[in-house]
């Protein structure tokens, strides 16, 4: 414990001068407003160079006096104002090392190392949190980069010391036993060679075809029994994260979806670690509404996610072909894509790259929604999962900045909702005033939208998440409320 403390405050000094920078005004980090009546009423949250400096001023004398607690709380409560700075992962970490929240530190750690990775300290903290938890070899890996990027760094020969004496004494408890006083008859061991002798020859005679193909890599039978289970049959999409691929399972004789993930993602064991665990935790999910993931296949350079097949076409692919489409129609299939982005929160999912591309509409017009690739598992309290990750026209402004909430599913789907009705996302439509961030009403940019629909896309896509309808219940109660209006014209529009 107290090795752990004393490592805890060196690093919070050693990076004492790099936190430091000289007070400046700068421009306001975030303006508030809604595209409602309210325009030009804006509210300004300012939190400026100065008040950063202050802040972590502040965190580094909570830190100093072994106020680790208080130290977490607050930056939470700043997270939860959006007030933010990248020095807060780093000082997250050292305060949950001296809380000895081991997990905590290796996040919050790997956080500082993403937005700055020549800083040696965050590595340093995961290092001896890995060291913490017996995982030797993450240790070992990033005490080696910390070493590298500062080879002087008395903390990093600290960890690797201590790491250099855990494996010692592991070694030394493996051991072999001490020799038998026994001596073993002569007979008995040649009957035993003689027994394994024989073993080995049937065996080799009975699969001498396996011998002669020569050695597989576990990895390398893996990639084997993917193209042997299944026939890709054509490939059906391809987005940031891979292609997909229409196949059939021969063993279960169905259609299946898979998507191959594109190499480069998880070539460190890290990232590939990260992205299995995600991808374990979505294929938990069973609704109707939502596509199923049915494995994940795990390959020397790839990653493979077996998915429920399903007859249809996305919503991206009918705006394509119709340009929108009637406000009765999205009324029933907003119903399916509600019903399994609901079930997803009711499990702390959030989906987190909601968009037209993967709400897919089934031949007898019901819906699912698929492609929960970079779903998050929502954190306690309401600072939100942190990552940037999504698809940049339909994120919510907090997602933006890495901070993923529930409300971030709502912004996405009212998004999706306005380009289903207009036939364009409000960022791109005539009328869009980028200066006051007032998007033009869906009623006024073409026929048959009930009016109401209006106010609903007001609240849903309101930029601070508390001020937003809190839940996709909510948003679906009251779009459901919503009566058609009785002839629905979608030849003409005004933009």
């Amino acid at each position: 414990m107290l090795k752990t403390f004393t490592l805890s405050i060196t690093l919070l000094l050693a990076g004492a001068g790099a936190f430091a920078a000289p007070a400046q005004k700068a421009a306001p980090l975030m303006v508030g407003g809604n595209f409602s009546s309210r325009v030009g009423n804006e509210r300004t949250v300012v939190f400026d160079q100065q008040a950063r400096d202050a802040e972590v001023a502040a965190l580094n004398a909570r830190l100093q006096n072994k106020d680790f607690a208080g130290t977490v709380r607050r930056i939470n409560e700043l997270s939860a104002q959006n007030l933010l700075d990248q020095r807060f992962y780093l000082l997250l970490a050292i305060a949950y090392d001296g809380l000895h929240r081991y997990d905590d530190v290796i996040y919050s750690a790997g956080e500082a190392i993403a937005v700055a990775p020549q800083d040696p300290r965050a590595y340093i903290l995961r290092a001896q949190a890995y060291l913490q938890r017996g995982d030797y070899e993450r240790s070992r890996i990033d005490v080696d980069t910390a070493l590298r990027l500062n080879p002087r760094s008395q903390l990093a020969l600290k960890v690797k010391h201590d790491l250099d004496e855990k494996n010692t004494a592991l070694a030394k408890g493996q051991a072999p036993a001490a020799k038998q006083t026994k001596r073993t008859p002569p007979w008995l061991i040649f009957y035993f060679t003689a027994l394994i002798l024989a073993i080995a020859v049937f065996v080799y005679l009975r699969y001498e075809d396996v011998f002669r193909r020569g050695p597989k890599t576990s990895f390398n039978r893996k990639e084997v029994e993917v193209k042997e289970q299944y026939d890709f049959l054509r490939q059906i999409g391809e987005g940031g994260m891979g292609k997909v691929y229409e196949a059939y399972d021969k063993v279960l004789k169905r259609k299946v979806a898979i998507k191959r993930v594109r190499p480069e993602l998880v070539r460190s064991a890290y990232v590939r670690e990260q992205f299995l665990a995600e991808a374990r935790m979505v294929a938990l999910l069973r609704h109707p509404c939502i596509v199923e993931i049915y494995t994940v296949i795990e390959s020397e350079s790839s990653l493979y996610l077996v998915f429920e097949y399903v007859d249809g076409q996305t919503l991206e692919t009918r705006l394509d072909i119709d340009g929108r489409i009637p406000f009765s129609e999205a009324k029933r299939i907003f119903d399916y894509v509600c019903r399994g982005l609901h079930y997803a929160h009711s499990q702390d999912i959030i989906h987190c790259d909601l968009k037209p591309g993967n709400i897919m509409i089934k031949e007898d017009g019901t819906a699912k929604v698929m492609d929960f690739g970079v779903a998050k598992k929502a954190m306690e309290g309401n600072t939100g999962a942190r990552t940037v990750a999504g698809t940049p026209a339909y994120m919510a402004p907090e997602q933006q900045k890495g901070f993923m909430r529930k409300q971030s599913d709502v912004y996405s789907l009212a998004l999706c909702l306005y380009e289903a009705l207009v036939g364009q996302v409000p960022w791109s439509v005539k009328g869009f005033d980028i200066a006051t961030k007032r998007i033009y009403p869906a009623s006024k940019l073409a026929p048959g939208i009930p009016p109401e629909v209006d106010k609903l896309l007001e609240d849903a896509l309101r930029e601070d998440p508390k001020e937003r309808i809190q839940s996709i219940d909510e948003f679906w109660s009251r779009l459901n409320a919503i009566e058609p209006l009785p002839e629905e014209n979608l030849e003409q529009t005004h933009y």
